[in-house]
This record gives structure tokens, C-alpha cells and sequence, in this order.
């Protein structure tokens, strides 16, 4: 048995919360576990998708925006950045930047863009923003707004002070007018179930995940200018009320809109 097959990974994991098939029995089995401990993990999962989708729409229809950078990548799924961007604008150009194999060997599925636009993927890693940049400069035109995504991903890097380290390289390289859409994790909004789950997933896959708190997203943004409706749950962000007015159940994962000035 591979390595890869003994333990489990986010992007396999996260594939199996969602339904989807590409994922190992251990990626089955520690995501039943960490459910044992946060049963609404699936609902977060579910919740971060459709934050994706509202987002990338917002994007294209009322910012204007037309060029993302998807970082952080995952195994594809329904509605990928590039297949919502580009139903409202064809000619629509997005990278997908991860540095997991799993999502490089799925990457033909991510590339089937419209012919009118662009889409590419980038085999690189968060922590390394400058080679991201330049990388991505080969598809998208850095002297024009572009969304940067990162959903579910800077709580793979531990150490805020390097997380925001990593948001301003992205962004300082970028016009007026980029935007950083973003969800993470947190203990807030009802999340202390997370806190157990963390643990278990930091002795029991990989990478190691870190919660942060609305005060750590916002020192994160320092210098953008953050979005109506603010940090809040990603299930709240632009969703749309039932008929009775009532919004989907919060989550304990942020979900935030911001633009660089």
C-alpha cells in the first residue's frame, strides 16, 4: 500500500464529506471520526462549495471581475471556479494553483474550459506566493483586477503572521480592484466541536489545520478594504433567505469579500 493510502489527506477527505469518489478508506474512515466529533462537518463542507458558487458570481456580475486565482485547489468537483465564472462570461481566465498530487492527477478535469476564455493549473505551493504570481502571470493579465481564492486554505498555515504574509505578497502584486475571497475555520459562530475535531485530524491526517477567529481574519486583510456583509458565516454570505425570510443554518467557517483599494 502506498503511503498516500495510509493516511488520510484534506483533499480526500474533504472529496468524501462531499459525496464524491476520489478518496481512500482511510479518507472514509478518519472523516466518519472527525464527523463523530463535528457532526455538521458535511454542512460546512456543503457550505463552502456554495460559498464558492455565490462568490465567483459576485465576482463576475457585480465587481466586474473576470480573471481568478484559485488557490489551494482540492479535487474537482460540481461548479468549479472556472465552470461558474465562465457560464456568466466565457471569456473568463482562472488558475488553480495546489501542490498535492492527488489534485495534479484530476488536474485534465479543471482544464475544460470554455474555448473563448482560459483555464490552467499550477503545480505550487501556498507558502511560496512569488512563484504562484509568476506562474499564473503565463494566463492572466497582472495588470488587470483579479479574484484571489482561497477558501480553505489558510488554515493549513499555522502561523498567522505568515498567512498574512502570504494575502499581502498576493495582493501588493495586484491592481486596484483585485478582490480576496476567503473562508476558514473557527471556534467561534458555535464551533467549539471543532476544536476536538482538530485534534483528532492533526494526530490522524495531514496537513495540520488551525482554527482562527474573526480578529485574526481581520488582521489578516490588513490594508483591504473588507465587503458588505462582513466576516461572517460562509453560509450567511449573499445567500439567499427561504420564503419565510429565514437563511441557511450557520456554520462555524468564516466566509469574507475583500478589495484591494
Amino acid at each position: 500500500m502506498r503511503d498516500g493510502q495510509r493516511i488520510a489527506h484534506n483533499a480526500r477527505v474533504w472529496n468524501y464529506w462531499l459525496g464524491g469518489k476520489d478518496h481512500y478508506a482511510v479518507d472514509a474512515e478518519v472523516g466518519e471520526q472527525v464527523a463523530g466529533f463535528h457532526p455538521g462537518i458535511r454542512d460546512v463542507a456543503r457550505a463552502d462549495r456554495a460559498f464558492l458558487g455565490r462568490a465567483v458570481t459576485y465576482l463576475v456580475r457585480e465587481a466586474g471581475v473576470t480573471q481568478f486565482l484559485d488557490i489551494g485547489t482540492g479535487l474537482p468537483t460540481v461548479d468549479n471556479t472556472h465552470e461558474v465564472a465562465q457560464r456568466i462570461d466565457p471569456g473568463a481566465r482562472v488558475v488553480y494553483v495546489d501542490n498535492d498530487p492527488i489534485v495534479l492527477t484530476h488536474a485534465r478535469a479543471l482544464l475544460a474550459g470554455t474555448p473563448e476564455g482560459a483555464t490552467s493549473y499550477l503545480d505550487a505551493d501556498a507558502h511560496d506566493p512569488a512563484a504562484i504570481l509568476a506562474g499564473a502571470a503565463r494566463t492572466l493579465d497582472l495588470t488587470r483586477p483579479v479574484a484571489v481564492m482561497l477558501l480553505g486554505i489558510l488554515n493549513f498555515v499555522s502561523d498567522t503572521a505568515e498567512a498574512r504574509r502570504i494575502v499581502r505578497h498576493l495582493v501588493e502584486a495586484l491592481p486596484s480592484g483585485s478582490h480576496l475571497a476567503l473562508t476558514h475555520p473557527t471556534l467561534e459562530l458555535g464551533g467549539t466541536a471543532n476544536a476536538e475535531a482538530m485534534a483528532f485530524w492533526n494526530a490522524n491526517a495531514k496537513p495540520p489545520i488551525t482554527a482562527r477567529s474573526a480578529t485574526d481574519l481581520t488582521d489578516i486583510l490588513d490594508g483591504l478594504e473588507l465587503l458588505e456583509p462582513g466576516i461572517v458565516s460562509c453560509a450567511h454570505w449573499h445567500a439567499t433567505p427561504d420564503p419565510t425570510g429565514t437563511l441557511p443554518e450557520e456554520v462555524p467557517q468564516y466566509g469574507l469579500m475583500a478589495r484591494k483599494p
